[in-house]
């Protein structure tokens, strides 16, 4: 299964190097090599992105080996959560999670239950130890590179609204992907990241945690 996923990853971002070069090249047609490369890796995507509130702040004051324990926690209790809502966790980068999914509905399942894990696994934690969600998602056709990498404005746009505009608790979605899964609720926002036409937070509710326009702190670094 490893030495699978190695081919085609490797297949993958092989065909996507030889069409760059070529569209590098004096006088190529790049619009036909675009339309190539889209042909070729370009699929339709929901993109979750999730961001730690409060991480910078927090390593300066308790120092770095505290918050590796705490990334390591949001592993061991995030990561089950992704797979039993069918999502494929790409890669993590420091407190960073991208996950992609077929299902826009099941990505906004699997955020608001990645918030109800972590309402439950903070309810004894001291403050330093919670673990202080953030999470942004959009929908589209994007550059998918074997099981390593995805590119595209939606995927931008998830990122920016998971690390630079969510807060603790917040789902933060781009207008494509609250217009695929229109029987959920939500609130428009002002902050619209480039390359989407709008952005806006899931109104959701847990047990203990009720989420809409200015509720709870903000915890954000």
């Amino acid at each position: 299964m490893a030495f699978t996923r190695i081919i085609s990853s490797g297949a993958s971002e092989d065909r996507l190097e030889k069409l760059i070069e070529a569209r590098l090249a004096p006088g190529a047609d790049k619009a036909a090599l675009d339309k190539r490369i889209w042909d070729l890796l370009g699929e339709e995507w929901t993109v979750l992105y999730t961001d730690l509130s409060g991480f910078s702040r927090h390593v300066a004051e308790f120092g770095i080996i505290h918050f590796l324990q705490v990334i390591h926690e949001s592993k061991k209790l995030l990561i089950p959560v992704v797979e039993n809502h069918d999502g494929i966790l790409l890669k993590m980068e420091g407190d960073s999670m991208l996950t992609i999914f077929r299902n826009p509905h099941k990505a906004i399942e699997c955020a608001v239950a990645m918030q109800a894990a972590c309402q439950r696994h903070n309810r004894d934690r001291i403050e330093s130890e919670k673990i202080l969600l953030c999470v942004g998602i959009g929908s589209g056709k994007i550059l998918r590179i074997g099981d390593t990498d995805v590119f595209g404005a939606e995927v931008n746009a998830a990122c920016k609204l998971g690390e630079e505009t969510a807060k603790a608790w917040d789902i933060l979605v781009t207008e494509p992907l609250r217009n695929s899964v229109k029987e959920w609720k939500f609130e428009k926002i002002d902050a619209t990241p480039a390359g989407t036409s709008g952005a806006y937070r899931l109104v959701y509710e847990l047990k203990e945690v009720a989420r809409g326009a200015g509720a709870g702190p903000d915890t954000r670094p």
